[in-house]
């Protein structure tokens, strides 16, 4: 393991610490609710869903992170302005836990960023995400809300090099008039944390995990990503999963490992139904990544898992 020759940022969003140098404080894990798809939801478009069965998985994830240390945030996800208000109610009810707040929707994305601050909410929600495709409607709402907390997404649709990445970041890569970092400061965000975009395998994934390591390098602000995405898009992988589900499984969790390993401070890391099977895997990850730079002046803070779990 190494240690950043540059400061290592790092962010409090609602008591959740994130960020610092490899090994200095537990990943910070997010797991997705209501995503498309999931069966707890009865009506994506309403909002409507199965609250003892949402409560359940919160309740899991929320025990999982006290057993291991590894803080959490839950990963909303909506699709309508109507679901994504009752989402957020619902989440802000049953849990004291920070919140990302995600859509594919520009426009639920800046409904929501209003919502939360009529309601009070705005430090405890992270936007998800600024991004490529970001609207002058959608940054005018994150500007004009009280949200200072954001992922800063590194996608390039037209050049998934790392240049293209990180030139998206800091001067907009020729395709925006400015870079998504400038574009966070001008919405009020303050704490910034970059995903450098997991794309499917064969089509750039590894990147990401080298991004991880020069964007940190480069900004000191924390870094993670949703890499189960590169797994899960991955051909061979679900032609495996027909066969086998434990296959598929395995890879789609295990990969929560290389992220941390490429000095990730965060990880979203899919269907929040997972919890009992990432959060051990991160924990022994976090374990193993504080001892590897043991001697090197970090010194795990706080309910570390090499302080809980060893």
């Amino acid at each position: 393991m190494f240690k950043f020759q540059n400061e290592q940022e790092i962010v409090n969003i609602a008591g959740v610490k994130v960020g610092g140098q490899p090994g200095e404080l537990p990943t910070v894990l997010a797991g997705t609710i209501f995503y498309n798809k999931h069966g707890i939801v009865e009506d994506a478009a309403k909002g409507l869903f199965d609250r003892a069965a949402a409560e359940k998985v919160v309740n899991l994830q929320e025990a999982s992170s006290e057993e291991t240390g590894n803080p959490h945030m839950v990963h909303i996800y909506g699709t309508t302005p109507e679901s994504i208000t009752r989402y957020i109610d619902f989440i802000a009810e049953v849990s004291d836990a920070p919140f990302l707040i995600d859509s594919s929707e520009g426009n639920v994305r800046a409904h929501a960023a209003k919502y939360v601050s009529e309601i009070g909410l705005a430090d405890r929600a992270v936007y998800n995400s600024i991004n490529m495709s970001i609207t002058e409607a959608e940054i005018e709402a994150l500007a004009s809300s009280d949200i200072d907390s954001s992922v800063i997404l590194g996608f390039n649709a037209m050049d998934s090099s790392l240049k293209g990445r990180m030139d998206m970041l800091e001067n907009g890569a020729g395709l925006l008039e400015e870079g998504l970092l400038s574009i966070a400061d001008s919405c009020g965000i303050v704490n910034k944390l970059i995903d450098p975009s997991i794309t499917p395998m064969g089509n750039g994934a590894g990147v990401a995990l080298r991004m991880t390591i020069t964007a940190k390098a480069k900004w000191g602000h924390p870094t993670g990503s949703g890499i189960h995405n590169a797994p899960s898009a991955w051909n061979w992988l679900q032609r495996k999963k027909e066969e086998d589900p434990i296959v598929y499984r395995v890879c789609d969790i295990g990969s929560t490992c290389l992220q941390q390993a490429a000095a990730g401070d965060f990880i979203l890391y899919g269907p929040i139904e997972y919890a009992k099977y990432v959060f051990p895997m991160a924990a022994m990850s976090d374990i193993m990544i504080a001892e590897a730079v043991a001697d090197l002046d970090i010194e795990p803070s706080g309910r570390h898992p090499i302080n809980l779990l060893v």
